[in-house]
């Protein structure tokens, strides 16, 4: 694939385009297969920009997908570093992202006394964005910021178990780190218009933490869905005009919640294999593009013939969303993926747009 044509089918479709010709990103938003692709230490997709940047470019290339480069810290660690936390960096392909060796906050008393970083554009991970932001900018390549959710911000802060823990026990501390961590990508959202021109930018947002796995609907209506409606009205304000937001793991009875909160024009919203595609379609096709929702699981430890399978019906599915479609993993997969059965997504797509009426 010559690298000139990065991004121009994405592009496309975000402006409208060609949306009845599903795109493929084999890997979705987790460079760290990329990085391994590439040779390059597995620390290097989170902490280096240049290293993380190369190595998506090499592997669009290689691969001739549809997707574009991003970089995150992973896991919304960044807010636990840009608190204060510490982290500790993948050393192999076992490690998905970076995980936290302490939270900013361990008890009710410095959730009271905790405030937002003093520079938002040095805080954490900002300046390895922003050089990262950069390089996507001067190749024409749209602006791809990842910006946590607050319900995963507040995860950060002070680690999931404590945060279960306030949602039912003391819930004022739940809604005080909520409104840090919602004012906290606020702040992050408008440094990057503020530096590169909002029509070029998409954000990212996931929310594992908000799934039916976790939370109840009750506790979505309560703690997720307001500071979610702030964050991406907040988004929106500034230029930006599209929200990609992957709503992670089983969140069917929150999808009702989830389409009260605005994702752009159009907006992309990421499914998991729990949520079914036709379900998708119904309650966010005529607004966002839908994209998802092939299994990891049989996509890093299946047969080719397997993935295969998944993406066609997944396909058969997402060819009837009006604003497009994206055929993608349902999740983040390991570096260490088969290329064969990553593949098979791009081979179902080409098979799919050979055999179609239309």
């Amino acid at each position: 694939m010559d690298k000139t044509q990065i991004g121009k089918r994405f592009k496309d479709l975000l402006s409208g385009k060609n949306t009845n010709r599903p795109l493929v990103w084999l890997w979705g938003a987790t460079p760290s297969f990329a990085v391994e692709n590439a040779g390059y230490p597995m620390a290097a997709a989170f902490n280096d920009p240049q290293k993380c940047f190369d190595a998506q470019i090499e592997t669009i290339a290689q691969f001739g997908e549809d997707g574009i480069p991003r970089m995150a810290v992973g896991g919304a660690s960044d807010v636990t570093w840009a608190f204060g936390g510490t982290l500790k960096w993948p050393a192999d392909e076992y490690f998905m992202a970076p995980t936290p060796i302490s939270h900013p906050v361990n008890s009710e008393a410095e959730v009271a006394s905790l405030t937002l970083p003093d520079d938002i554009a040095t805080a954490g991970p900002l300046p390895l964005y922003l050089d990262f932001a950069h390089r996507c900018h001067a190749n024409g390549l749209p602006v791809f910021p990842f910006v946590t959710s607050p319900i995963e911000g507040a995860r950060s802060l002070c680690g999931p178990e404590l945060l279960m823990r306030w949602l039912i026990k003391k819930p004022d501390l739940a809604h005080r780190l909520l409104r840090l961590a919602t004012d906290y990508s606020s702040a992050v959202v408008r440094r990057f218009a503020a530096t590169f021109p909002p029509e070029d930018i998409l954000t990212y947002l996931a929310a594992p933490t908000a799934s039916n796995q976790m939370l109840s609907p009750k506790f979505f209506e309560t703690f997720v869905l307001p500071y979610q409606q702030e964050l991406h009205a907040n988004i929106l304000q500034t230029g930006i005009r599209h929200i990609y937001c992957h709503i992670c793991g089983e969140q069917n009875q929150n999808l009702p919640m989830w389409c009260e909160v605005p994702m752009g024009d159009p907006g992309i919203v990421s499914f998991g294999h729990e949520v079914a595609l036709e379900t998708a379609v119904e309650l966010f096709g005529a607004d966002c593009i839908i994209a998802g929702n092939v299994e990891p699981a049989v996509i890093h430890l299946g047969q080719p013939d397997e993935v295969y399978r998944l993406s066609m019906a997944a396909l058969a599915e997402g060819r009837r969303s009006p604003r497009g479609y994206i055929l993608m993993p349902g999740c983040g997969i390991p570096p260490n993926v088969p290329a064969e059965n990553l593949l098979m997504l791009k081979k179902a797509n080409a098979d799919f747009l050979d055999g179609r009426d239309d």
